[in-house]
């Protein structure tokens, strides 16, 4: 073992004083009203700021009170299934429309479509030899590090990383959205090739396809895809591609952006954000899931059989043993999350097409049986309903995408987003982010140091 990787025996001893050290009593968090999480005791995020680029309603007041709703989602105060209705059906892509929208707050015409996509192709091309010199060496077994590295390794090459003016640190998104599909899928193409020993193949964006397109064509040693991948590929990237301003990665893109730092050490921020299992690798642990429910669950078509399933992994006897159905409630919807069922039907279409059916039918009757036991066991009155991990996940696997980059997908998708929050944030000139924690750690006398 690598004298990097070695834990001593040592560091268990000083670990267990490390953990004893920073254990709080829990009841203090409720003797002084701390929004832990930055939610309240019903669960509801803590207003910290107000942004103009996508809202989420999970709720509406009927006679007073606050009541759950089915779940809606709104980019720039358009619908989210208005945007996906609007994509036309022939070969129009319209993760591109979707960014243009979420940068600039309208729908863009034939015109300015033109000329973004221009500008997107334009950048989509990385720095001589940075495949060869930076992402070729020593890759990395995750590919949401190694996508983070690559991006904090861009800045060496940027004469104004720096400068953190409007137009700069718009010329830094649109390249960040150009090329993060060629910096996610090259770093798993060398990690296949390094650590698997598979062939490598590396090829070249084509300048006159889709976000969508591109990423299919780079990862395939063909670089062939059908009409219908590419295009449920698209609808993902547009449902991921930002989700208000209090998931995780984009507050941090908020936190980090209003300490007046680079778009590089931003973007790398929320990257680590994004990598946690509670956050954007949450659709690899419902694969996870369903690949034990497969081995374990001898018939599919037995609902009583998959319930019992379901129960172990509630009662912290199956799968992880975190009591936890992955893909199952969401922070903030509770009777449905909208791109969940928009993923749905998608699913459903690309699954017929891959003789998949079987597979789609088992992700149904999970959805409704663990909605129910769920809601049964865990007394949760809001209701309980599959988030959009539920579904990407399997569609990731009808596309033939590895595990590997189910994570990065959601980068590339949600990198339009984050361009977009941490314009506003520059643009709003706010003051730097800084929540207040309170010291319950008693004062010591100095005779102790002794």
């Amino acid at each position: 073992m690598s004298v990097y990787s070695e834990i001593k025996p040592e560091i268990f001893e000083f670990s267990e004083m490390c953990e004893k050290s920073n254990a709080i009593n829990p009841e203090l968090y409720t003797k002084y009203d701390v929004k832990r999480g930055l939610r309240d005791l019903n669960g509801n995020g803590v207003l910290t700021g107000l942004t103009n680029i996508s809202e989420i309603i999970s709720s509406k007041t009927e006679d007073g009170k606050k009541v759950p709703c089915e779940g809606e989602l709104y980019y720039r105060g358009y619908e989210i299934e208005d945007i996906i209705d609007s994509i036309p059906a022939d070969d129009a892509f319209g993760y591109e429309r979707v960014s243009y929208l979420l940068l600039f707050g309208e729908w863009p015409d034939k015109e300015q479509l033109k000329k973004f996509c221009g500008l997107l192709s334009y950048y989509r091309t990385l720095p001589t030899s940075f495949v060869r010199d930076i992402i070729m060496k020593a890759p990395s077994s995750d590919m949401m590090n190694t996508l983070a590295r690559s991006v904090l390794t861009l800045y060496s090459y940027d004469e104004n990383a720096e400068d953190v003016s409007i137009p700069n640190v718009l010329r830094q998104s649109l390249q960040m959205i150009a090329l993060f599909p060629l910096l996610s899928v090259y770093g798993y193409q060398a990690y296949r090739h390094y650590h698997d020993g598979d062939s490598l193949f590396i090829h070249q964006p084509d300048a006159e396809l889709s976000t969508s397109e591109n990423i299919l064509r780079l990862l395939r040693k063909d670089c062939k895809y059908s009409k219908t991948e590419a295009k449920v590929l698209d609808t993902a990237l547009i449902l991921h591609a930002d989700h208000g301003g209090g998931n995780n990665s984009t507050f941090t893109t908020h936190v980090v952006t209003s300490s007046g730092t680079d778009t590089y050490s931003t973007i790398a921020a929320a990257l680590g954000s994004l990598k946690g299992p509670k956050h954007g690798g949450a659709n690899i642990m419902v694969t996870r899931m369903f690949e034990d429910i497969k081995r374990t669950v001898a018939d599919w078509d037995n609902e009583d059989e998959i319930k019992a399933y379901l129960n172990r992994v509630l009662n912290k006897e199956a799968f992880d043993k975190t009591g936890l159905i992955y893909g199952m409630g969401h922070a903030v919807y509770s009777i449905s999350d909208p791109r969940a069922q928009i993923l749905s039907e998608f699913v459903s279409t690309l699954s017929r097409e891959k003789g998949y059916t079987k597979e789609y039918e088992l992700y149904q009757k999970v959805e409704r049986l663990s909605m129910q036991l769920i809601t049964e066991q865990r007394k949760i009155f809001k209701g309980v309903s599959a988030n959009v991990d539920f579904y990407s996940g399997l569609i990731y696997n009808l596309l033939e995408l590895p595990m590997e980059l189910y994570t990065p997908i959601f980068a590339i998708s949600r990198i339009a987003g984050w361009s977009a929050h941490r314009l506003e944030e520059l643009a709003g000139k706010g003051r730097i982010i800084r929540p207040a924690y309170m010291a319950v750690c008693p004062h010591k006398d100095k005779e102790d140091l002794v």
